[in-house]
């Protein structure tokens, strides 16, 4: 399975990514993470060129994929999942000032106006009002309802 998280900064995909990925660890799967951050150039077709080094593997993908291409691109892998995360440009902006490496605010506010939103997204959490931990057991319900073992 590839689980695809996706939306504007500071929406809290990493965060949510995270807790999901030590629950999915925990509970003995073997997942494989990347994060888009970890490339500084080219990173979509990086991170897709990551994915199909082991096209087989579970697979937890955190990226804005703001552009529809990408998640188009990404979506048509076999078995795989887009979630998007949602909140207000308010609240992202908040969330940006306290990570321990937050970007410019400029660079948030433009990523949110340039942020194409998903045709059908497969998930939608608005993390706005659901907790990490809400938004993490929602994803682990969708997890195992979809994952083929």
């Amino acid at each position: 399975m590839k689980l695809l998280l996706c939306g504007p900064p500071g929406v809290g995909k990493t965060s949510v990514g995270e807790e999901l990925l030590g629950r999915l660890r925990g509970a003995g799967h073997a997942v494989r993470s990347l994060h888009s951050d970890d490339f500084s150039r080219n990173t979509y077709g990086r991170m897709y060129d990551r994915l199909m080094d082991d096209p087989d593997a579970d697979w937890l993908v955190d990226g804005t994929f703001y552009r529809c291409e990408w998640q188009d691109r990404f979506r048509n892998l076999p078995d795989a999942h887009l979630v998007y995360l949602t909140a207000s440009l308010d609240t992202a902006l908040k969330r940006n000032r306290e990570r321990r490496n937050p970007i410019s605010e400029r660079g948030v506010r433009a990523m949110h106006g340039k942020f194409e939103e998903p045709m059908n997204p497969d998930l939608t959490l608005d993390t706005e009002t659901l907790s990490v931990e809400e938004a993490a057991d929602a994803l682990e319900r969708y997890w195992e309802t979809w994952h083929r073992d």
